[in-house]
Formats: structure tokens, C-alpha cells, sequence
């Protein structure tokens, strides 16, 4: 989704006057051609949502923008820079049209025709889009929305709405097919290959485009299915939206008569088994790379539609880049795969972990932030906002300004054993070879009943270096409605879960401190919260050994 995307040659306006030429030629320009098909749109619109939307109220991953704060009284704030690029790319979306929809009255369809008149009234050439607002994944998302709600839009309207609304779906139509092929890999292919095909199936003289759009999807989920996880960023989040996207251009092909290919349903299943390994005891995700914790409900109805159970699968890790142990009612998440190579926002957590007990989570990492403060995006991408071992506050990766990983570790090893229901998990890596010639490796164990959860962190020196890390730190962040204390002695802290459940946490080879830290769960509000340090100086290979025990009422 480059520059390169939005200054293609003869720019909108020049397409523009190209599909005039076409139209002139095949009918007159009073003609409105019907729509052939409309695509499903499966996820629900939220009706109170909507009825905010049609007052000026833009309600868009948890962070609220209104009209009247954020320019002229009454405008769409297309260009809105306060609410960040999360927030815009929902905005330039459109997916918020379900919420107008389920709204379901005549003040909220003429809102929604009002704003796509808007929207094309700013953005008649690409020169003065928005950034991305004409890249390829940006037109998917769009199309798609446009055409699964076109029936809300049309009803009531006059033919000069209908008539700018079928040439804009044409010329947008026009630019994805040339630039799709440019998408990012991992879900922004996936959102451009869905508009190529609903587009095609939708609008007149398509079948070209399905051809090129199904030639796409099925090059992205092949890459998908290549190893760990990668094309999907490694984010909770975002095997969540490619769930949808997919399960949605399932129906829309099964109901237009061209069945979807067999990679769509193998690509669903191998989606859904992922999100389970994500999924803490509250039904929710855990945090990862930029993944928020999402909506339980949504989670479920997104497996409901696939047909898929969404059952954690170990077995599954192996493509996530992942491992998670679940014993009882204890679930331990970490990660334990190298960092992504695609994608956008991807975090410095190398081996870092989360653990919940029942429905509550007890050890989280920081979150993942959407928001419009890019400081805060940075500083919770780094190695000392995940629950792991960070030396000298240095990332275990360089994280790139464009939100790529820039440099991380080369080689991250992991191995599983399990006995008498017991599970064992080692893994190791060098992302601080090469700085500091130290490796990582990180021992967790959970026992069969799930209330003994252990683990052991290493610093091994195997290069000698000019610079060597001075200060490690071991760090157990705690989700905010656990309250944490020291004992008398300082050897232990006691952790209270809302429900009453305490557990206790001991450690041997390091300083033990609580200190304050930050917990962004939705990715759009911060949570003041604590954190458990582990910490000491580095004069030698270190070892650092803890333990969560659960404590039973009256033991």
C-alpha cells in the first residue's frame, strides 16, 4: 500500500473519463445499470452504534471521535490526524455501514448516503487521497462494504446518488485490478482478493476480475500455509479478521454460483485452529503483535458461521509460531516463534508469555496500541512492555518506523514434552547475539492439576563482545484487576484475583520489586496496572528461577 499505489498513471480522473467513454459507448448515460449480485456481509451491525454514527458520533476500535471536536460542525472528519491510522483506515473502510444498517432508519440511511457522496466529493483524485485510502487493501474493504450494502443505500434514493454510486464501485472497481497484485502479504491480500472477486461478481462484464481476484486468494493462503504463522503478522487480531474475510467470501461464492476453492475452506480451518491457541479462559485473545483482546461474543459467531469448533490445538503451534499449555483451568500462552517478516506492527516479544486461571487473566503483556499517539504504538511494541527477560531496556528486535521488524532474532528453538499430564516447554533465542553475544532460553512448566506454574530464564554469554549487557530484568506484567502485594519477608508476592483466588509467586537469582505499568487491552485506553521485576546485574551467565503457586482457601 505504497506511494506507488496512489499515483498510478492517469490518476482517478483519468479513469473516470475512461468508464464515461465505456458507458457512452454500450448505452446512455441515464442508464443506471442494476447491481447483479450483492455480497453477505457477516459480521452484526450494532444498532446503537449506528444511531451515534447518524448524530456525528464515530465510535471505531474502542476510540470515539465527534464530528463537532474534530473540524467543521456537522463534516465527516476524513483526515481527522488526532485519532491515528487504525481509526482512519476504519473510517475509509466503510465497514461501519452494517451499524447505519442495523440502525434500520431513514435518518441513518440518508447519513450513510451523505457521507459516501462526501467521501467522493474529497477524494476525486488519487493525488488527494488520504494515505492509503486507494491502495489495494484499503479499495477491498471499501468495495466489499459498499456492495454488501448497497440495497440500504440505493432504497430512497434519486438516481443522481445511484448513478455516482455505480461509476465510483466501476472506477474503484477498475483500480484494484490493477494494483491488487501490490497488496501486503497476509490478510491485506486476502481484503483485496475478497473486492476483486465481489466486485466481479457484482458488476457488470466481472468474470475477468473473480478469475484474477481467485488467483490471488489462493496465492495468499498457499503463502499462509508456508510456516509459523508469518503472513497473518503473528496477530491474534488479525487471524480473527481473516476469519471473517473469509467466511464471508465463502457465502458470497456459494450464493453466486461459483463455489469457493477447496484452499478457502482448508485456509478457514487452519485460521480457526490458530484463534484457539489464542483464546485465554475468558473467551478472549491474548495479546500479540498489535492484537487486542476482541470481543468474546464476535470470536464466537466468527467460528459459529466457519463451522469450525475453534478447539485449541497444540498441534496447530507449530504454524503460529506459538505455544500454549492449558491444564485445568490454568492457561499459559507464549511466544515462541521468530518475529514476523510481513506485516505491519509486529512487537519485540521473543518467548514472552500470559497466563490466566479460570476466567481471569493474571499475567498479560501490555497490548497492542490503535490510538492516534505513535509514541505510545512504539513503546508498547518494545521487549520491557511483554512478560519476559529484557537486558538493558534493548529491544530483542529493531523494530522499523513503518512498523515492520527491521533486524530480530535469526533462530528461535523450541521443544514440548509432556508426561503424566504434566508439560514441559524449552525455547531459546539470540536476538541479543549479536549486540551483546548473549542468548536467551526460557524453561516453562505447568503440572497437571494447572496450579503449579514454574519457569526458568537463562543468559548464556557465547560471544565475547566490546559492549556486554549490564542488567537484566525479568518482567511479569499483571492484568489490572489483580491486586498485588509484597509479603513482610520481600521473597514473595501474594496476587488477588477478583473472584478471591490467591496466588503466590516466589523467585531465586534475581531482586524482586512491584513496579507501576500500563495494560491497553482494547488498544484504545490505557489501564493503570502493576508489574512483578525480576532484576540484577549480568557479571556472569545468570539463571533466574520463579513460580505461581495457587493457594487454596484456607491452606
Amino acid at each position: 500500500m505504497g506511494a506507488r499505489d496512489e499515483q498510478a498513471p492517469g490518476g482517478v480522473l483519468g479513469a473516470l473519463r475512461r468508464l464515461g467513454r465505456r458507458v457512452s459507448a454500450r448505452g446512455t448515460p441515464d442508464e443506471i445499470p442494476a447491481l447483479l449480485h450483492r455480497p453477505l456481509d457477516l459480521v452484526p451491525g450494532v444498532a446503537g452504534r449506528g444511531a451515534a454514527l447518524a448524530q456525528g458520533v464515530y465510535d471505531f476500535g474502542g476510540q470515539v471521535v465527534r464530528a463537532d471536536d474534530a473540524g467543521k460542525p456537522g463534516e465527516t472528519p476524513w483526515r481527522h490526524e488526532g485519532a491515528g491510522a487504525h481509526w482512519l483506515a476504519e473510517l475509509h473502510g466503510f465497514a461501519w455501514l452494517r451499524d447505519l444498517h442495523a440502525a434500520g432508519t431513514a435518518d441513518a440511511a440518508e447519513r450513510g448516503r451523505a457521507m459516501v457522496l462526501d467521501w467522493l466529493r474529497r477524494h476525486r483524485t488519487i493525488e488527494n487521497a488520504v494515505v492509503a485510502t486507494w491502495g489495494p487493501e484499503a479499495l477491498g474493504r471499501r468495495l466489499s462494504a459498499w456492495l454488501a450494502h448497497s440495497a440500504f443505500l440505493l432504497q430512497g434514493a434519486d438516481d443522481e446518488f445511484a448513478r455516482r454510486f455505480h461509476k465510483a464501485l466501476e472506477l474503484q472497481a477498475s483500480h484494484l485490478t490493477r494494483t491488487a497484485r501490490s497488496a501486503d502479504e497476509g490478510l491485506p491480500q486476502l481484503v483485496a482478493a475478497r473486492g476483486l472477486i465481489e466486485s466481479g461478481l457484482c458488476l457488470a462484464g466481472g468474470e475477468r476480475r473473480i478469475a484474477q481476484g481467485l488467483k490471488l486468494l489462493e496465492a495468499a493462503l498457499a503463502k499462509q500455509d508456508a510456516g509459523n504463522g508469518n503472513q497473518l503478522g503473528r496477530n491474534p487480531s488479525a487471524h480473527l479478521a481473516a476469519l471473517w474475510c473469509l467466511a464471508g467470501l465463502r457465502a458470497t461464492l456459494d450464493e453466486g454460483g461459483h463455489p469457493a476453492p477447496p484452499a478457502v475452506s482448508e485456509g478457514i480451518g487452519r485460521i480457526a485452529a490458530a484463534l484457539g491457541l489464542f483464546r485465554h479462559g475468558d473467551g478472549g485473545l491474548a495479546l500479540f503483535n498489535g492484537g487486542v483482546e476482541e470481543e468474546r461474543g464476535l470470536i464466537d459467531l466468527a467460528l459459529s458461521r466457519t463451522g469450525a469448533s475453534g478447539d485449541a490445538d497444540t498441534g496447530a503451534a507449530s504454524d503460529t509460531g506459538f505455544s500454549r499449555i492449558g491444564s485445568r483451568h490454568t492457561t499459559l500462552i507464549a511466544d515462541t516463534g521468530a518475529p514476523a517478516a510481513t506485516g505491519r506492527w509486529a512487537h519485540a516479544g521473543t518467548l514472552s508469555l500470559e497466563l490466566s486461571a479460570g476466567r481471569e487473566r493474571l499475567i498479560v503483556n501490555c497490548g497492542g496500541w490503535r490510538g492516534g499517539d505513535d509514541g505510545w504504538q512504539e513503546a508498547l511494541r518494545a521487549t520491557a512492555a511483554h512478560s519476559t527477560l529484557v537486558v538493558d531496556d534493548t529491544n530483542t528486535a529493531t523494530l522499523g518506523a513503518d512498523g515492520t521488524i527491521a533486524d530480530g532474532p535469526n533462530t528461535v528453538r523450541v521443544e514440548r514434552r509432556e508426561r503424566d499430564g504434566a508439560t514441559w516447554i524449552d525455547a531459546s533465542h539470540d536476538g541479543y547475539l549479536d549486540g551483546l553475544g548473549l542468548v536467551h532460553k526460557r524453561r516453562l512448566y505447568v503440572g497437571a492439576a494447572g496450579s503449579d506454574v514454574r519457569g526458568e530464564d537463562t543468559l548464556t554469554h557465547l560471544r565475547q563482545r566490546r559492549r556486554r549487557g549490564r542488567e537484566f530484568a525479568v518482567r511479569f506484567h499483571l492484568h489490572p484487576d489483580v491486586r498485588s502485594a509484597m509479603t513482610e519477608d520481600r521473597r514473595a508476592a501474594l496476587l488477588r484475583l477478583p473472584s478471591g483466588a490467591i496466588w503466590q509467586m516466589r523467585a531465586a537469582g534475581a531482586s524482586m520489586s512491584i513496579d507501576e505499568s500500563v495494560y491497553a487491552g482494547d488498544g484504545a485506553t490505557r489501564r493503570r496496572t502493576s508489574q512483578i521485576a525480576l532484576t540484577g546485574p549480568i557479571e556472569d551467565a545468570i539463571t533466574v528461577k520463579w513460580a505461581f503457586k495457587f493457594l487454596p482457601k484456607g491452606g
